[in-house]
Order: structure tokens, then sequence, then C-alpha cells
């Protein structure tokens, strides 16, 4: 029987204290956001649903549907919601009248931008006991987790 490395267990309980870290944090974070939330009609799909419209564009039902690993019937009752809260509406490609895409309305976008700056408030309230250096560094290398992360 072949002894493992003492560094690859360090450098594996350090992984495993990063990942609990990140798991603990992302709960927080979505726990934080639905609370939010609670102060604005809309639920959290639909927050989602509005984030990628605000961040990407116009978009179909079926690319919508992919980026929130929602089947499109799914997405669709999400939209028709969204649309009747006249958050978004559907308009008709003008390269190819076949094709609906889903427009983010001014009140969709008004909401949007003051939930994340809800967030972003509450994130800097957190960081307040943090020295620039240590927010730039956080910033840098959360940047690079996620430029590595990112599945395109």
């Amino acid at each position: 029987m072949k002894l493992e490395d003492p560094k690859t267990n360090e450098i594996h309980d350090v992984v495993a204290d990063i990942e609990k870290d990140l798991r603990y944090i992302s709960g927080i974070i979505k726990q934080k956001g639905r609370e939010i939330l609670s102060d604005f009609t809309i639920t959290p799909p639909q927050f989602v649903a509005l984030q990628w419209l605000f961040e990407e564009g116009d978009m179909t039902i079926g690319e919508l549907s992919n980026k929130m690993y929602l089947a499109c019937s799914t997405t669709t009752d999400l939209v028709d919601r969204m649309e009747k809260n006249n958050l978004v509406k559907r308009v008709k490609d003008p390269n190819d009248r076949r094709v609906v895409r889903i427009q983010l309305l001014e009140e969709g976008e008004r909401i949007i931008e003051e939930v994340i700056k809800k967030r972003q408030e509450y994130l800097k309230e957190v960081l307040k006991d943090f020295t620039n250096e240590e927010v730039l560094f956080l910033k840098d290398n959360l940047m690079k987790l996620h430029q590595d992360m990112r599945i395109e």
C-alpha cells in the first residue's frame, strides 16, 4: 500500500473547506436575495429570468429556458405571468417574423436595478470590516474562479 503525499492531503482539505464555504455563502446569498425579493411583486424564478434578459438582451423562450435549465413549457408560463405584470413583452424578430423574442420592459428593468442595488448594499455592509486590499484581492480571485468555471 502506497501512502499519499501529505501535501496532496493538505490541498484536498483546503479544497474541501473552499467548497463548503462557497456552498454556505451561496445559501446565504440565496436567502438574502429572497428576503429582498419579498418587497417586490416578483418570484425568485421571475427575478432570474429578468436578470438574464437584463444582462443578455432579448431572447427566445428556448434560449431563456436553456439559461434557466427549465422546460420550455415552464418558461412559457413564467413569461406569461411576467407579461401580465408588464415586466416583459413578446416581440416578433424583425429579421425572421416566425421567431418571437422576449423583451425586457421598463418596469422589469427598474425592478432588476433596484434589487441588484439592495443586494450590493447588503454585500457592502458584509465587507465593511475588510481592508480595501482584501476587497480587491477577493474580487480578483472570485473573478478568476468564475472565468475558470465558466461554461460557454
